[in-house]
């Protein structure tokens, strides 16, 4: 038998094998349904964009002395200010405009990552009191997202099989093994597009540089949804 004969006879088996399969698949009794479970979690991841701008005064503070200051104030919050603080910046440069010929201001802009409301209304207080107040909210997260997906696939799976033991049991039928199994996931994170003084903040009072009452930030809680499609076979 020639090489040619040879492959097509094997492709020939092949294409054989896998309508066969395929008739078997459609050929088996089956039942498919669909189950979906939610959960509402806490974020623990809140993202700040903070921007620093120059003022446009007599005695101007220049971007680096605020930065400097913003530094200390987050860092005496108990920050990393290396690992929690990044440029928002590509470039991780100064931005510039111009308001006269010989005179530049400058900003710049940062990402700020704490993992509670509350570090999150300090910060609002702390920054406030030196001068910065451009802080918007970007996202909330949750760290553990992949752990908590997994968890909701196995829950909806369960479902959908409860479901289908239900439907089959007026007909005195049971189902026996999965034959397939589609999942999704749902979008799982909070993104905003607003100040952040438009976020739930209620009220605060400052007594002195060291004494005052931070505020109470509600975040919105994040809606995790799983969705799975199962075909079991039914005897």
């Amino acid at each position: 038998m020639t090489t040619q004969i040879r492959i097509f006879v094997l492709f020939g088996l092949l294409a054989l094998q896998g309508v066969a399969q395929n008739k078997n698949f459609i050929d088996q009794p089956y039942l498919e349904t669909t189950a979906k479970v939610d959960t509402l979690i806490k974020p623990d991841l809140i993202y700040l964009d903070i921007l620093i701008r120059e003022k446009d005064e007599r005695n101007r503070i220049s971007v680096e002395e605020m930065e400097t200051k913003m530094i200390e104030r987050l860092k005496s919050l108990g920050i990393d200010t290396e690992k929690q603080l990044t440029l928002s910046d590509v470039a991780s440069n100064f931005k510039t405009y111009f308001l006269k010929r010989k005179d530049i201001m400058k900003d710049k802009a940062y990402e700020l990552k704490v993992f509670d409301s509350q570090t999150a209304g300090l910060v609002i207080v702390e920054l406030e009191a030196i001068g910065i107040s451009n802080i918007t909210l970007d996202r909330t997260e949750y760290s553990k997202m992949e752990e908590l997906k997994l968890d909701l696939k196995s829950k909806a799976v369960k479902k959908a099989k409860i479901q289908a033991d239900f439907l089959v049991k007026p007909l005195n039928q049971s189902i026996t093994r999965a034959i397939h199994i589609t999942d999704r996931t749902f979008p799982t994170y909070n993104r905003f597009d607003s100040e952040l003084q438009e976020v739930v903040v209620t009220g605060y009072s400052r007594k002195s540089e060291q004494q005052y009452t931070p505020p109470t930030i509600e975040f919105k809680p994040i809606k995790v949804e799983s969705e799975v499609s199962i075909k079991f076979v039914i005897e």
